[in-house]
């Protein structure tokens, strides 16, 4: 893992840089650990499995527990850190933007491969896989970040 100093104020990350190295074996270990919390609750604020998830909480906590690697809170401040990737060039362990709330980068979830990405959906909803090309997501798509070199 690489250290990076913290710029612009307490806790903020570099804009643009790969922040993780690791390659292959890390995005598994980040994927594994991330589809192993499909099916707990979401809740607005969560970030634990025990009092539940929202989508930038379950990134938090994924890339935490699975690679001890502290990221923003929020989605808006998750999509500001790592490389933007275009849609074709995904790979599993990449962060994926959605625009729910009429805000851009109002929603994220941790790409998986073929399509298939996790998050946190909403109130009453559970932690779940969906597909990227599903009408409502590739209608709300907002871009990609890669936080794993």
């Amino acid at each position: 893992l690489l250290r990076l100093p913290a710029v612009a104020g307490c806790g903020s990350w570099p804009i643009g840089l790969e922040v993780i190295e690791g390659g292959d074996a890390k995005r598994n270990e980040l994927v594994l650990f991330t589809l192993s919390q499909v099916g707990l609750p979401y809740r607005w604020g969560g970030h634990s499995p025990t009092g539940g998830f929202d989508c930038s909480g379950l990134v938090v906590y994924a890339f935490q527990q699975s690679l001890q690697v502290n990221v923003p809170r929020t989605s808006i401040a998750q999509s500001r850190i790592g490389r933007e990737i275009p849609n074709g060039e995904l790979r599993s362990g990449d962060l994926v933007f959605f625009n729910t709330m009429r805000q851009r980068f109002s929603h994220v979830g941790i790409y998986v491969g073929d399509s298939r990405f996790v998050h946190a959906p909403a109130a009453n909803e559970r932690v779940r896989l969906d597909r990227l090309d599903a009408p409502y997501w590739a209608g709300r798509f907002d871009g990609a970040r890669r936080l794993i070199a």
